[in-house]
Parts: structure tokens; sequence; C-alpha cells
């Protein structure tokens, strides 16, 4: 019989909040950059907080300067994926970056996606805007994901520091995503308390990412359990950024007996050091999740897929191993 870290690994999964740039880890990096040195490129991977962890994910971005950077890197992670029998995945493009570092945006997305094409599941993308910056910025990251509908992307959300970008200041954007037929996956309540939450589902948020500080707010775990709205968890990332000070003051455990919907994820794999199946052996060892209730969870991960044609025959294709 294999033991629970095999079949954890053997989990069919769906990977639904996921950075791009997050997943260079520091040997791509080191083969895009031939003239650094391991030692050095790791040395930038260290952070002790979530304004470190920016200026981490800033500088790992910065050295994606090219389409086919980002081809390397998308082309890893999805070996890394299959690797963990991940069957469907949506993955978060910082759009804002590129625009900030005036790249080009068209070539860039044309060679991730040529990536997706053999990735050997379903990939969709999620176009990131940055919320510190200014509005007029995230509208032209909404310009790029309306024009690549038909290419994969399947939804508009921002990231970045909560506290300088409340949701709020982004809600007319969100309405034209809304009305354009993309989807709508927001951070919020990572950093800062619950009332981001509420700024991003006032907004028309369908999904909100991390969500954690939603737990200090009965009123909101209520309404995230009756509306059947789920948290998109990172536990490693919120360990790592400080967004909780410890595993046991983490509140996946009553997220989810408050009924809250949890999907598991890696948000930034290679900077927070982590994998999906990581993710899933962390919330059966420190939060003594069942192997029946990790399956629900790896399940939530396809019924909430913004493309639920695609997510639902991953699904299937998966025959009944998350029955």
């Amino acid at each position: 019989m294999p033991s629970t870290a095999e079949r954890l690994a053997q989990l069919p999964k769906a990977e639904l909040h996921l950075h791009l740039e997050g997943a260079a880890e520091p040997h791509i990096i080191q083969r895009i950059h031939p003239g650094l040195s391991l030692r050095e490129i790791q040395d930038h991977y260290r952070y002790s907080d979530f304004t470190g962890f920016l200026q981490s994910f800033k500088w790992v971005a910065k050295r994606l300067s090219l389409p086919e950077h980002y081809a390397v890197v998308a082309n890893n992670l999805f070996a890394t994926l299959r690797a963990q029998n991940v069957r469907y995945a949506e993955i978060m493009l910082s759009v804002g970056v590129l625009l900030w570092k005036e790249q080009d945006v068209d070539a860039t997305f044309q060679a991730i996606d040529a990536e997706a094409v053999n990735a050997g599941f379903p990939v969709r993308w999620i176009f990131d805007a940055i919320r510190q910056f200014p509005v007029e910025d995230a509208k032209r990251v909404l310009q790029m994901a309306i024009r690549y509908r038909d290419r994969g992307v399947v939804a508009f959300g921002i990231g970045g520091n909560e506290e300088l970008g409340p949701a709020r200041n982004f809600h007319a954007v969100f309405q034209e995503a809304r009305e354009a037929g993309l989807r709508l996956s927001v951070h919020g309540g990572e950093t800062t308390g619950p009332g981001s939450v509420w700024e991003a589902l006032e907004g028309g948020a369908e999904r909100i990412g991390h969500g954690i500080r939603a737990v200090e707010d009965p009123l909101l775990l209520r309404h995230l359990s009756a509306r059947q709205i789920p948290l998109e968890i990172s536990v490693s990332s919120n360990l790592l950024t400080g967004a909780v000070a410890s595993l046991e003051a983490h509140p996946l455990r009553i997220l989810h007996e408050a009924g809250v919907p949890i999907i598991l994820n890696t948000d930034d794999p290679a900077l927070f050091r982590t994998s999906l199946t990581r993710e899933y052996q962390i919330a059966h060892q420190h939060f003594g999740f069942s192997l029946d209730e990790l399956h629900q969870i790896a399940l939530n991960g396809f019924r909430f897929a913004f493309d639920a044609d695609a997510a639902s025959r991953a699904l299937a294709a998966a025959g009944d191993a998350l029955a």
C-alpha cells in the first residue's frame, strides 16, 4: 500500500494561485545569466518580511528581461507541475511588472503560451496588475487581458502591497473586466485585515488570493461560507512573508471548519522553497487534515477553476483518483 506521502504526491491536483515570475528557480536564473553564481542568486531569494519578499520578487523579475527568459521559466515550471500530478493550472503573469520594465508584453505572452501547448495539462492565464501602481496602469493590463481572451487568458487580478493599493481603487477596472467576460481573482486579507477582503468582494472578486485575515471577522466567514467563495491559501507563503507568525498561528484549520472553501496553492514556489505536494503534506502533518479532507480540497481546485469545461475534462481524465 502506498504511504501517505506517496498518495499525496499521486493525488490529481489543480494549481490556481501561482505567479510565473515567482516560479523561477535559482538554477533557472543561473541558466539565463551564467555570469551569476548560484550563491549570489540564492542570496537574493532571502528576505525576512513581506517588504523584503517584494524586493526579492522584483530582483527575480528584473532578471527576466527577454521573452525567451519567461519561456525557459514556464517550461521548467510545467515539468515541475507534471511531476506532482497537476492536471490543471491557472498561472498569473505580472503584466504590471512587464509594463514597468517596458518589455514587450505581446512577445512575452506568446513565448510562454507556446510553451503551454506542450505542458501536458490545460494551462490558463491570469493577467495581474500591481495595486501600488496607478490605476491607469491596471487599465493597460486589463486591455492586454482582453486582447488574449481567446488565447487562454481567463481572468484579471491585482497583487502587491494591499496597504498602498486598496481594492476599492480598482472597482471600476474590475467592472470593466467583468463586462469583457473576464473572471476576477483578487489578493486580499494577506497582510492587512478583513476589510481588504470585503473591498475585493464588493468589487466582484470571485476568488480571494490568501484571505487568511478573514478569520478575524465572523460575519465575513459566514459570508464566504454561505456564498461558497474560495480562498486561495499558500501556507508556506504566509509563514515566510510574516503574514502569520508561525504554523501554529495559521488559520487554515479554522477557515476550513467555518465552511469556507479552501484551495491549496504555492504562490511563488521558488521564492518560498515549496511545491504543491509539499503544501498538501503541511496540511496533513501540521494541521491534521485527513486524506479525505485533502481529497475534497483537491476537488476544490477543479471546482473553482475559471475554465470550468477544461477543469472538468481534466478531472474526468484523472479517473476515480478523487472519487
